[in-house]
Order: structure tokens, then C-alpha cells, then sequence
């Protein structure tokens, strides 16, 4: 079993927007109510978010950060918002989700079977058990917390799975039909110091143009090693690209998918550049195959997505505003936790 529940993240920070005694959506219906339980991040109906459940998603996702990029990722910011306030929602969005998914579990009387809430148990008494002193006491947490977020869980991947289950959609070749191409990029933007993109002006922009047009006349030579030219010209990735129909912009693709093996392309523009493709494959049996999976993940998503709007429209939701505030990153070097999502997995797979 996979963590569906992180892959919607982002689609649930766009759907889930807490406020502090109200919220914006005018369907919802709201409750007063009389204050927060100590450590209450935010309530969904009956469910609550605490402050140690809080902290052990984002201690582990913090060290997961630093992990791959060091400590100096977190003086980047994009746009006036940093990094640590992006991690701390997505954080809030992903334990929101999972407090909504167990109550819409509590609707199709969905529930973890005695097999898996001993999964949960274990589980967590092997995570608690790696979590030295420093680590216990930044995250306030217990086993039992451990267990409960474990529980949660894996009962809203469990629910997930119960709503998606009948979703089984034929998907023909063509349909998934994968291409692999070598692809020359003449961009037409930079990145500033933040990685924020800057299209060129229009003059810089046409000169790309006629770089890109004097490389075509090169690819039409007649002896032409077009490799060559990729390595020697393209300014973006220098292998061979596969992707399917959907996943690029349509005027690309309708050039793309009607080149046959060995042509190459006319100049195509995109927002990132000018294009000169080359078609290696029409049609890639192994990457047509995966690409059926993943379309039929998509489509299990979007069915899933359907049944959680309308759900949440139904919800009641607060966030303890000043709490949430002081919640930061852990600065104790001693700690460096991140395995809680490894060691689910090795329970639940």
C-alpha cells in the first residue's frame, strides 16, 4: 500500500484552507466553539490535530530536507515565503487530510482489522524505540501518539483504497502510446538567485529564435549525427525523452505524436523555449504499459478527489492560530529523526 494520502498533499493545501474562528467557504457549516484543548493544533468535527502529532511530521520531513540539500535550504524563500513556512503547511495539509479521511472511514464503516492495528502497534514501538532523548522531548511525543498516527494512517489509505476500488478503466495504446524523442532546448528564460523564472525580452527572445532556426537548417543536412547537435547546442537535458499524450502542452504534442521514426521537427515554442525534436520510437511497448498504470492511478485520484470535495464541504474546521504560530523547525543537532514513513512501510507494503 502506497502514501496515497502524501501524493494529494498539494491538492488538498488548495482545498483545505483553515482560518482562526471562521472559514471562507459559505456552504460550510460552522460550530462555536469554547477553546482548545492543550496542544490542539486544529479540530475537524470530532478529530484534532495536537502539537506532538504536528511535530513528528515535520521534524521527520525537515530532516528528510537536510538530509538531501543541508541546512542552508532553509534560508531560501520564493517570493516573500519561506521554505519553512511552505513545509509547515504542507505539513498541516497532509494531518489535515488524514483527520478527514478517518472520519469519512467512520461513513463507509470502514475500520482496521485486529491484523493491521497490531501492524500499527509494532510499528510504532520499533520508530519510538530509534528515537533518542533529544527527539522524544523536541516532539513531545509518546509511543501511543506514534501508535495513533500510525493507526490513522493507515486507515485513511484504507479508505482510499475502499473508494476507489470498482475504478478499473479500459486504457487502449494509443491512449497511453509513449514516445521517445531527442529533444534540442533554445531556452527563452533565466532563473534569478530564488529559482524564480524570468522570461528573456522580446529581442533576447528573437535571437534564441534565430539560433533555433540555424540549428533546424544543421538537422536537415543530410549527414547529420542530430546527437551531435544535442550535445553541442541544446541548453536542456541531453539524453532521450519519453512521455505520453496529456503530460506537455497540446500544440506540442500534436507535432510530437504525428512525427514518424527519424523525422525531425519543425521550431516548436513552448514557455521554457524553442524546441527542434528528433523521433526515436513512435511507440515503446515497456513505457506504453507503465504509462496505462499511471493513467489509471489518475483517474482512481480524480474519483477519489471528487468524493473528498464533497465531503470536506461538510466539515466543520478551526486552527488554534496562536499555537500554530510558534510552531518552528527543530534547531537541536542532536536531533535527526526521519524514518517514520520508512518504517510504516515496512509494516504496511
Amino acid at each position: 500500500m502506497r502514501k496515497k494520502i502524501i501524493l494529494l498533499s498539494l491538492y488538498i493545501l488548495l482545498l483545505f484552507s483553515f482560518t482562526g474562528c471562521k472559514i471562507k467557504d459559505t456552504d460550510t457549516k460552522l460550530v462555536l466553539t469554547t477553546g482548545f484543548k492543550k496542544d490542539e493544533i486544529f479540530r475537524i468535527e470530532t478529530m484534532s490535530g495536537t502539537l506532538p502529532e504536528i511535530m513528528v511530521y515535520l521534524t521527520n520531513a525537515q530532516e528528510q530536507y537536510e538530509s538531501v540539500y543541508g541546512e542552508e535550504i532553509w534560508k531560501t524563500d520564493l517570493n516573500g515565503v519561506t521554505l519553512e513556512e511552505n513545509v509547515k503547511d504542507m505539513v498541516l495539509a497532509q494531518l489535515a487530510q488524514i483527520k478527514t479521511m478517518n472520519l469519512l472511514a467512520q461513513q463507509y464503516n470502514v475500520t482496521l482489522n485486529s491484523t493491521e492495528k497490531e501492524q500499527a502497534r509494532a510499528a510504532a514501538a520499533q520508530y519510538f524505540s530509534s528515537l533518542n532523548d533529544a527527539e522524544i522531548e523536541a516532539m513531545q511525543v509518546t509511543q501511543e501518539t506514534i501508535e495513533t498516527l500510525y493507526s490513522e494512517f493507515a486507515l485513511a489509505n484504507k479508505v482510499y483504497e475502499y473508494i476507489i476500488k470498482d475504478i478499473n478503466p479500459e486504457i487502449s495504446d494509443d491512449e497511453a502510446r509513449t514516445i521517445t524523442v531527442q529533444n534540442i532546448l533554445i531556452k527563452t528564460y533565466t532563473l534569478d538567485g530564488t529559482g524564480k523564472k524570468l522570461d528573456f525580452t522580446d529581442a533576447v527572445k528573437e535571437d534564441a529564435r534565430k539560433r533555433a532556426e540555424e540549428i533546424l537548417t544543421l538537422a536537415h543536412e543530410e549527414d547529420c549525427d542530430f546527437e551531435e547537435l544535442v550535445l553541442t547546442y541544446s541548453e536542456g537535458e541531453k539524453g532521450t525523452w519519453s512521455f505520453g499524450k496529456g503530460e506537455m502542452g497540446k500544440e506540442f504534442e500534436d507535432i510530437a505524436f504525428n512525427l514518424e521514426t527519424g523525422q525531425v521537427s519543425g521550431i516548436i515554442e513552448t514557455d521554457y523555449g524553442f524546441h527542434i525534436l528528433k523521433c526515436i520510437s513512435t511507440f515503446n511497448r515497456e513505457e506504453t504499459d507503465a504509462n496505462k498504470i499511471k493513467i489509471v492511478e489518475k483517474r482512481k485520484e480524480e474519483v477519489f478527489g471528487q468524493e473528498y470535495d464533497a465531503f470536506v464541504e461538510t466539515l466543520t474546521r478551526t486552527l488554534n492560530e496562536d499555537l500554530w504560530e510558534k510552531v518552528s523547525l527543530n534547531r537541536n543537532e542532536d536531533v535527526s529523526t526521519r524514518n517514520f514513513f520508512d518504517i510504516y512501510n515496512q509494516y504496511f507494503s
